[in-house]
């Protein structure tokens, strides 16, 4: 095995945590602005509030007390998950997808009663998912019907489509495919397989799972060279117009596609991973300081996606 230097991965454009810390992060993102993506109850109702298409919310338990209560806020979901407010890395989350009786099953196959569903939401209230092991409030919202397209690149869970937002471009994107060794969320950290996305086309580039790098899906088999997603166009719309929303220089929009809803905004993120890189097989850097050359001057999203997809083309960069 090779070893690459850091001053290899420089020349290359490979972006390191320190400078997306203090050169993007900590330079675009203004502080007063983080409560609004790292609770995603806010969220929510921000995209809401600007007319963006989100999973419907069905409840909010907010002290232990309401715990007792959650029975009958369950009564007749057939599916449905339980998230921390201000949980991150995919933690805490508990999708249902079906029910039977008195039993409520997860998207992995197992089972559980509803002691330990509120078991759970207890947690999540007490801190155990949070950032900082901080009290945190549980929100119950509709389970997303992805897009049968995708049902064969995903297994026991839904897969998200990661954009990150520079100065409202969209710069990168990838999927992320939720897998049994990732107990069914798509996060990469828990096994989760990314797949680099061309911005112009949706087509996938390269997958990874573990950093290394995967020809098909460890759990359906299906190839990822296969795989173009589909509302590509309203993806990008949607993400890029999370600038506005949010008033954030750089931060990652997690998209989800309904069956019967199109694209949707799942959550977004202040301080989106690095791996997106590995995924696409491909530096941000690069991309970054071409949105910083360009004039400042106000431009729309439809532009802004325009723009995108003429600098950062697979066959461009």
């Amino acid at each position: 095995m090779k070893w690459i230097t850091p001053r290899e991965l420089r020349e290359q454009g490979v972006l390191g945590m320190n400078s997306r810390n203090v050169d993007y992060i900590g330079r675009t993102n203004d502080r007063s602005r983080y409560p609004l993506v790292d609770n995603k109850l806010k969220t929510k109702q921000a995209a809401q509030q600007h007319g963006m298409s989100v999973p419907h919310l069905f409840g909010v338990v907010k002290i232990q007390h309401e715990v007792q209560g959650l029975e009958s806020l369950l009564e007749g979901l057939e599916k449905f998950v339980i998230k921390p407010v201000q949980g991150s890395g995919g933690k805490g989350i508990l999708v249902i997808s079906e029910r039977r009786g008195d039993e409520f099953i997860k998207s992995t196959g197992a089972i559980l009663n509803l002691r330990d569903v509120k078991r759970h939401t207890s947690n999540i209230l007490s801190g155990l998912y949070s950032l900082g092991g901080r009290p945190d409030v549980a929100m119950i919202e509709d389970m997303i019907d992805f897009d049968e397209m995708l049902s064969n690149y995903s297994h026991e869970g839904v897969p998200d489509i990661r954009v990150i937002i520079y100065r409202g471009f969209p710069v990168m994107a990838m999927m992320r495919c939720s897998t049994h060794a990732s107990d069914g969320k798509a996060n990469l950290h828990q096994g989760a397989v990314g797949v680099g996305i061309d911005i112009v086309t949706g087509h996938s580039l390269y997958a990874i799972q573990n950093n290394q790098k995967v020809d098909q899906h460890p759990d359906t088999g299906y190839r990822f060279d296969e795989l173009e997603l589909p509302h590509w166009d309203k993806i990008l719309h949607l993400a890029a117009g999370c600038f506005e929303m949010t008033e954030l220089g750089y931060f990652g929009a997690d998209i989800v596609l309904d069956r019967n809803n199109g694209p949707m905004i799942l959550e977004l993120n202040a301080r989106p991973g690095l791996a997106i890189q590995i995924a696409n097989q491909a530096g941000l850097r690069k991309r970054l300081h071409m949105v910083d050359d360009m004039r400042p001057i106000e431009r729309g999203v439809e532009e802004r996606v325009q723009l995108a997809k003429r600098m950062f083309g697979v066959t461009m960069v």
